[in-house]
């Protein structure tokens, strides 16, 4: 009997015990860990070493995970990226961008173009303004460029305190004055990451030795477009004796400074310079790119340290258009795409000092491009129009900064049309979403008819369902 007993006593409570885990879990869902999921990318990584598909996961703005399968319950939101390249925001560090002064035939002025149009599109989300703006001027700068654009904006600032305004600011050797362009660095530290020289056609090093006398007091690099040389102001002189480790010869393949030496060989000033720490950045821009110039130097083995556009507005439409335009210029001309990347992301970024970016560690900016490598027939142009073949191009399918999508060329965040509600408004959220109007930051609106619209069984929409 007793045993009959326990049996029934265990029955009752194993069966109370089923029926409680039975019951429905109530209560709000955990939260996602991640606001975003990339998923399915081949990562690259220079800094890393990483060449690999990778899942990448961000949280408030940073990276948060990089693994080779992260659980997509995880995120707030997945983005399936496969058969496409996920590297670090690439940063050009040559552009001019002090728009918005109305001062026309001056790059501190209508020559310079607004960031947030050309970067996002090209996967660029840094950028340095190359000497548009003096300690004159850098304030106005900053004021109407750098505090009002999302692209994250830095600058070398000119040597000639008036910046970029023409030859007859130029030219002035008496406002080339290393003092006040030091303090104004040091005033902005982490923002302005070096000091220009450019477009001096004098016989002389003054604006270069001004230049580096205030780069050593603010401990900055110097950027150096030579302007013209000449017997006595030459290309080896400035390479092996002038400049410091660490300086930067902008516009390498242009031909027009010596680059090439009579018997159309690379000027062994270049080695040299290199031996010397002298950095070589591209520097494409209107008129410093030539294949007849680029060629033969990098046949022989000179490859670029950084790529970067001279973006203006004179080059924006005509050989450069943007960075990934430049970029495929070298994929064209050899270049692996690692070190493409790295020639456009790392290797800048370290040019600068600002190591925090040009990478995807876990804690830094998640600044990031998702590229695609298309196959074809295509043309890239000098800047005297002559055309080489190539058959790989890159394009920017994504762009995110700091975190969020903030240009994306085909949808590949979005839901379809048709599988929303009829009065749809945004799509997305601010959690990952950086497009004001779709992720609803511009106030939530009433989503209206929850109901699906209707679509036929080709998948189009009942036309009695459109609008709102």
């Amino acid at each position: 009997m007793k045993t009959w007993l326990h049996a029934l006593l265990f029955l009752s409570l194993a069966g109370g015990a089923a029926g409680q885990q039975q019951q429905p879990r109530t209560g709000p869902a955990p939260t996602p860990r991640y606001d975003l999921l990339l998923r399915g990318g081949h990562l690259i990584d220079p800094r890393n070493g990483i060449n690999v598909v990778r899942d990448l996961a961000i949280r408030t703005g940073k990276v948060a995970e990089v693994a080779e399968r992260i659980d997509p319950a995880q995120a707030f939101k997945t983005i399936d990226v496969s058969g496409l390249y996920v590297t670090p925001g690439l940063v050009d560090i040559h552009v001019h961008v002090f728009a918005g002064t109305g001062e026309r035939r001056s790059y501190a002025g209508d020559n310079s173009v607004y960031p947030d149009g050309f970067t996002f599109r090209a996967g660029v989300t840094t950028v340095a303004d190359a000497g548009c703006a003096g300690w004159r001027n850098f304030d106005d700068f900053k004021r109407l460029v750098i505090d009002r654009s999302r692209t994250r904006v830095l600058a070398f600032l000119n040597i000639v305190g008036h910046g970029m305004r023409g030859s007859r600011y130029e030219q002035d050797i008496d406002d080339m004055q290393p003092e006040p362009a030091a303090e104004m660095a040091l005033r902005h530290k982490g923002l302005i990451v070096g000091i220009k020289t450019a477009h001096y056609m004098g016989r002389d090093f003054t604006a270069v030795d001004r230049a580096v006398a205030a780069g050593t007091k603010a401990g900055i690099p110097v950027m150096v477009d030579f302007g013209r040389a000449y017997p006595e102001k030459s290309l080896a002189e400035l390479l092996t004796v002038k400049l410091r480790p660490g300086d930067i010869y902008t516009h390498v393949y242009s031909g027009l400074r010596g680059e090439l030496d009579p018997t159309g060989h690379a000027n062994p000033a270049l080695r040299i310079g290199r031996e010397r720490g002298v950095i070589f950045d591209v520097g494409h821009g209107a008129g410093s790119f030539t294949w007849r110039v680029a060629v033969p130097i990098i046949q022989e083995g000179f490859w670029p340290d950084s790529i970067s556009t001279d973006l203006h507005a004179a080059d924006i439409n005509t050989s450069v258009k943007d960075m990934l335009s430049v970029m495929n210029k070298f994929l064209a001309l050899g270049m692996p795409l690692d070190r493409l990347i790295q020639c456009s992301t790392w290797n800048p970024a370290r040019e600068i000092r600002q190591e925090q970016i040009g990478h995807l560690s876990v804690g830094a900016p998640a600044d990031v491009a998702v590229l695609r490598l298309e196959q074809g027939e295509f043309g890239f142009m000098d800047v005297y129009g002559a055309r080489l073949r190539g058959k790989k191009r890159l394009r920017c399918e994504m762009t995110l900064r700091k975190g969020k999508v903030v240009y994306e060329l085909n949808g590949l965040s979005r839901p379809d049309w048709v599988t929303l509600p009829r009065n749809y408004r945004a799509t997305g959220s601010p959690r990952w979403d950086g497009n004001r109007l779709s992720s609803g930051a511009l106030g939530r609106q009433p989503l209206g008819d929850l109901r699906p619209a209707a679509v036929d069984p080709a998948g189009r929409a009942s036309p009695s369902r459109r609008g709102p």
